[in-house]
């Protein structure tokens, strides 16, 4: 193009004015361009959010002022803590304590805020101030996210009130946790920062820790560890349930489906992890065998209620048993509740996958409990998430088993942990090369969008046929 064929540079193209209107045509565009993926895939939109939110935080832990020596992060391990904390993991490749400035601390407490209010959560509220609004299939997803479907109307207000519960219970925490450090001889901002780091460390259990030695020096200060447990296993519920419970306290009678099995299922894990690993390690000298009764149980219970996404540790998970090892391998994999600040394949889809047991071995046609029938398409989203979930974790161990050369115990502790977004490790996170950081930061993002996102597109995928083939039914088993 020549130049008397170019657009001419008048001085209107220099105004403010015309930079404004230039302003609000990007703008505009930008609106279309996320309404569009709200209304035709809102698991994309999630899933662009989420990677956007770690490239962001990736950045700002890479900034000299993140570190405290005040030199630049390499990107492996700035990009590995920035997706723990925006994924609510908690494992490191840096003490965070130790390696992290203030500035860098603060940045990860706030990855650790916006993370734990999950991929749907942030890709409804990204729309709503965007383009200013949700579309019809925007407004399922979040509905459905928190449990809410066929309340179209009220998407906004609940965002609103998932946010405001967070502030609330996590300001709560803090209030319970800074006397407790002031007593220890902190000082006052000291405690506050504290306080208010382990509260939104808890609940939205990413186990980050604010000491370095983490809280093994409050391995039996219960003032400390109750709170913390407290918040953990609130996170892990689930906003839906927590909303139920605000709205119905303890009325059985008045509980949605959803939180009667999340609680029931959430329960049973706690009793029958505090039971076993309290047997398992009960005479391991190198764990709690050398302690007295009052602490072994205290051990037990909290490692019960952290292994299944909590992520915080009063022993070295090296010096477990391998049974116990194992036994953690499995509640990691389970995690918590749907739509929680916990990780892995969720305890509903446990519940669902042992009804169809149950049914399949009484030769029921439907799935039934408490006076309620699962619906096929539940059971086969279910099916989805364990094989995606189990395929992850495969391909990740397999690939830090090669990248490592370390043991497969060790290996797939660690790969199941970063899928669950648990944060317990056996240190393994800290020893492999660059690679096997970025293998696991695949697998905590993956772990914390991918299921999720896998289920919330299953869900919406119902497509109409007008036709069945002919049945024929393959040998099984």
């Amino acid at each position: 193009m020549t130049q008397s064929q170019s657009r001419p540079r008048t001085p209107a193209n220099w105004h403010p004015a015309g930079q404004e209107r230039e302003g609000l045509w990007i703008l505009t565009r930008l609106r279309d361009f996320v309404d569009d993926i709200a209304n035709t895939s809102p698991a994309r939109l999630a899933l662009t959010v989420f990677a956007a939110v770690c490239l962001l935080f990736t950045f700002l832990l890479s900034l000299p002022a993140s570190s405290a020596d005040g030199n630049v992060t390499p990107l492996h391990q700035a990009m590995f803590t920035a997706v723990s904390a925006v994924c609510v993991t908690g494992l490191t490749v840096v003490t965070t304590a130790v390696h992290w400035s203030f500035f860098g601390q603060l940045v990860i407490l706030i990855a650790i805020f916006i993370g734990g209010l999950g991929t749907l959560t942030l890709a409804s509220l990204l729309a709503l101030m965007v383009s200013k609004r949700l579309g019809v299939r925007g407004k399922i997803i979040a509905a459905e996210s928190m449990n809410n479907a066929g309340r179209l109307g009220e998407v906004g207000t609940l965002l609103r009130i998932v946010i405001t519960t967070s502030v609330v219970i996590e300001a709560v925490l803090a209030l319970v946790l800074i006397p407790r450090f002031l007593v220890l001889g902190e000082s006052f901002w000291g405690a506050v920062w504290h306080g208010f780091f382990y509260a939104i460390s808890s609940f939205n259990n990413a186990g980050f820790t604010a000491h370095a030695d983490g809280i093994v020096p409050f391995a039996s200060d219960l003032w400390i560890l109750i709170p913390i447990m407290s918040g953990v296993f609130l996170g892990s519920l689930g906003f839906p349930v927590v909303m139920v419970l605000l709205q119905n306290g303890l009325n059985w009678k008045k509980w949605n489906l959803h939180t009667k099995l999340t609680i029931e299922v959430s329960l049973i894990l706690f009793a029958a992890g505090s039971v076993l690993w309290a047997l398992m390690e009960w005479d391991n000298q190198r764990t709690i065998g050398t302690m007295g009764i009052g602490d072994k149980v205290l051990h037990s219970v909290f490692a019960s209620v952290q292994i299944r996404s909590g992520g915080f540790n009063l022993v070295d998970q090296n010096q477990m048993e391998s049974t116990t090892m194992l036994l953690t391998d499995a509640l990691m994999f389970a995690g918590g509740g749907s739509a929680s600040t916990a990780g892995g394949i969720k305890v509903t889809t446990i519940a669902i996958m042992f009804l169809a047991i149950v049914a399949e071995a009484r030769g029921d046609a439907d799935v039934k409990v408490h006076g309620r029938t699962i619906p096929q398409g539940a059971m086969r989203v279910a099916i989805s998430v364990i094989v995606a979930g189990a395929t992850l974790v495969s391909v990740g161990s397999f690939l830090l088993l090669n990248i490592s050369g370390a043991p497969l115990d060790r290996v797939l502790f660690e790969a199941i942990s970063a899928f669950a977004t648990c944060g317990l490790s056996t240190n393994l996170s800290a020893e492999v090369p660059p690679a096997g950081a970025y293998v696991l930061t695949a697998l905590m993002f993956m772990g914390r969008v991918g299921t999720v996102t896998l289920a919330a597109a299953l869900a919406l995928r119902q497509r109409r046929q007008l036709y069945h083939y002919p049945e024929e039914r393959p040998i099984i088993g």
